[in-house]
């Protein structure tokens, strides 16, 4: 549904998220479709500012192709946390919250350089 509204989405950069907390909703699919779309609408909302925290690292003279993997992977609130759980919902929610106290200035080039050049793959 998100990429119904925003054809452009670069959704892989939240695949590795996405992948540890969707799952098959057991409700009646009217139910499921509106839960769907509340959902997609907060994934949307969440790459307007993932893109707005890498547009700040760019202005900072940082540049690669995996600057939204390397942002959204910072806000991932699963990350270091093996077998942690939480819903979809709540994991869009805490990044959309890490994602507006996101600071581009505490981010050294370092940090990139050492990051994983994209996705693990299973």
């Amino acid at each position: 549904m998100a990429y119904e509204k925003r054809g452009r989405l670069s959704g892989g950069a939240y695949h590795p998220v996405l992948r540890r907390v969707e799952e098959f909703l057991d409700v009646p699919l009217p139910q499921a479709l509106e839960m769907r779309a509340a959902r997609a609408d907060k994934l949307l909302a969440l790459d307007d500012l993932v893109t707005a925290a890498v547009a700040a690292l760019k202005e900072r003279g940082f540049t690669s192709p995996y600057l939204k993997a390397f942002v959204v992977a910072r806000l991932n609130p699963l990350r270091f946390r093996k077998g942690a759980t939480m819903s979809a919902d709540e994991a869009l929610d805490a990044m959309a919250v890490a994602a507006q106290k996101f600071d581009a200035e505490r981010v050294k080039i370092g940090d990139l350089a050492a990051a994983p050049p994209g996705p693990a793959e299973d």
